[in-house]
């Protein structure tokens, strides 16, 4: 079976923020043997002086395949986690999503927390008519709504970038596209232009690769390299990861 789990407004303006907690959360998942992490993504929301949030208002969804008997478990241990790790001050939300539930509706749902501002009472209304869980956990509880938006965005395929992917936050130096695609979560690599590079083109991946959700494939933009003897393409900037 595989699960949606997102979060939102896990943090204050001191602590780590959500993102570290996704990561936290995903990996606890599975050493704990209660899933196997598929990936974690990042997922920007509206910017709104109406909207309350900490420093970016983006949600994060950690993406997971479990068996079906541990739904229950899984809900919970993600539940005690939030409620244990989130920030003083936080108004944490957690959403918990069978893959297969996640509709149309819900897409919408995330489409429009990037447009609009949505209300506490509709998020759990349409979570229930949908029967994903939906809780706000701390604080005011809002961190529901952007929790529901982030597992109908990630259901896209095609929004937010990759903030743990299977492999690559250990990556450095240059290594070659056909070791990014074997050894990595990463299944795509192309250039801006379109143009993909040989399996034997070399890549620097220095600061560690942000790969990005594109037609539901984690996919990892190049540009050619502009000085460099060692490597043919190098990471694009993060003004262009910072776009999606």
């Amino acid at each position: 079976m595989r699960l949606l789990i997102a979060i939102d407004d896990t943090d204050n303006l001191e602590s780590r923020g959500t993102g570290f907690r996704a990561r936290t959360l995903g990996a606890r998942i599975e050493s704990s043997n209660l899933g196997r992490l598929r990936g974690v993504t990042r997922h920007q929301l509206l910017v709104h002086p109406e909207i309350p949030y900490t420093s970016h208002n983006s949600a994060l969804c950690i993406d997971v395949e479990t068996e079906s008997g541990s739904l229950t478990e899984l809900q919970d241990y993600c539940r005690e986690f939030l409620l244990a790790e989130a920030a003083p001050g936080s108004d944490a939300g957690l959403c918990v999503a069978n893959w297969d539930d996640v509709d149309d509706a819900v897409i919408g749902w995330g489409r429009s927390a990037q447009r609009q501002i949505l209300y506490l009472p509709a998020a759990h209304e349409l979570a229930s008519a949908h029967g994903i869980m939906l809780e706000g956990l701390t604080g005011e509880r809002i961190g529901a709504i952007g929790a529901l938006a982030a597992a109908g965005l990630r259901r896209t395929g095609d929004d937010g970038r990759f903030v743990w992917l299977r492999g690559v936050r250990e990556l450095n130096g240059v290594h070659r596209v056909e070791t990014l695609l074997k050894k990595t979560g990463i299944e795509q690599v192309r250039a801006r232009t379109g143009e993909r590079p040989e399996p034997g083109d070399r890549v620097l991946v220095d600061p560690w690769p942000r790969a990005l959700l594109i037609k539901n494939r984690a996919v990892l933009l190049v540009d050619k390299s502009k000085s460099a003897d060692d490597h043919e393409w190098q990471l694009v900037g993060r003004d262009v990861i910072r776009q999606y």
